[in-house]
């Protein structure tokens, strides 16, 4: 009697059972939604100021993207992106097929090569030159000077360009001259242009760009610098086993997010500067796209362009991150 007793109270228990702890699963969920919902409100003037900054992404980078289906019409601005007929890759082999696509590649990935040698050492250098000054207002004055050029407009850069580097005028070539050289039209000869380039963007973008590695370097402990002088380490000793270590990660960081970029170089500036003498070195794939797209309205081609393009550059960064995590165990994520 007891055995069936126990037999016949034991599905009521576990009914029980279930339903105590069904309840108690709604209950926990009503309080995680409950303590979200807390979390909202106890911030939502942050979320208020973040606002603006989704919005802008979702308007002007999500949006957009319907707008990469014209990559495979023939899009006619009549019909509109629904309406046009379907072409598949056509455009993505005329660019191919092209005899200017060699040529854009080449330049594109150039001036990015040459951008990453020069360039990317430059403000982790002006860092570490800047951290090693004892004086406190020297120092300030000298990062206050290396990142004013920051502020200066591209057109305003290129302008001062065109008068520096004049073959008459320009007091680059009157030095020239000085020495008993020929003025030489940099502008003008190709050779000269990458140059030109990557040199005024390491003058004008190395002392904001040093300000992540000396905010890196601020939070190195000071004890270990204090630990090696008391073991005699040299300057040097300290700053190849303390100091590079200590912005390692940074580095690596930013490398990662350049290496992300290797295809696309601004046009801005180029357009500023190039001319058809230089197009066989200045000519790359943004100046391109704003011809063929802009000026001669051949918008489903340059949209191809455009697309590869961005495709090229999101299978760096992933495979740059994934060697990056695998190497040195940094990585974005």
């Amino acid at each position: 009697m007891e055995t069936l007793g126990a037999k016949m109270i034991s599905p009521k228990l576990s009914m029980k059972n279930k339903d105590t702890s069904e309840k108690r699963g709604i209950s926990s969920k009503k309080t995680g939604i409950s303590a979200v919902a807390c979390g909202f409100y106890r911030s939502r003037y942050l979320y208020l100021l973040i606002l603006p900054i989704i919005v802008y992404y979702f308007i002007f980078h999500y949006m957009p993207m319907y707008g990469v289906l014209i990559a495979f019409k023939d899009f006619n601005a009549f019909k509109g992106i629904i309406s046009s007929p379907w072409v598949g890759l056509k455009h993505f082999k005329s660019f191919f097929e092209s005899p200017f696509a060699y040529r854009l590649l080449r330049n594109t990935l150039a001036i990015n090569i040459y951008e990453l040698v020069v360039g990317f050492p430059m403000p982790i250098i002006l860092a570490l030159l800047i951290n090693e000054v004892k004086s406190n207002r020297f120092k300030r004055s000298v990062q206050t000077i290396v990142y004013m050029p920051h502020f200066i407009s591209v057109v305003v850069i290129c302008g001062m360009l065109v008068s520096f580097l004049s073959p008459s005028t320009g007091f680059i070539n009157r030095f020239i001259q000085a020495i008993g050289g020929q003025p030489i039209h940099f502008l003008a000869e190709p050779k000269w242009f990458r140059t030109v380039y990557v040199l005024s963007g390491v003058w004008q973008s190395a002392g904001w760009g040093s300000i992540i590695y000396l905010a890196a370097l601020a939070g190195i402990d000071i004890e270990l610098y204090e630990a090696a002088t008391v073991d005699g380490a040299t300057k040097w000793q300290k700053m190849k086993h303390i100091t590079f270590p200590g912005i390692l990660p940074t580095v690596i960081i930013m490398l990662i997010l350049r290496m992300g970029s290797m295809f696309s170089v601004g046009f801005e500036k180029i357009m500023l500067l190039y001319s058809p003498l230089t197009y066989d070195t200045a000519d790359v794939i943004s100046t391109y796209v704003y011809r063929k797209g802009i000026l001669d309205a051949n918008y489903s081609y340059t949209a191809a362009i455009g697309l590869f393009n961005s495709i090229i550059n999101f299978i760096l960064l992933i495979a740059v991150n994934k060697f990056s995590r695998a190497v040195s165990e940094t990585s974005l994520w």
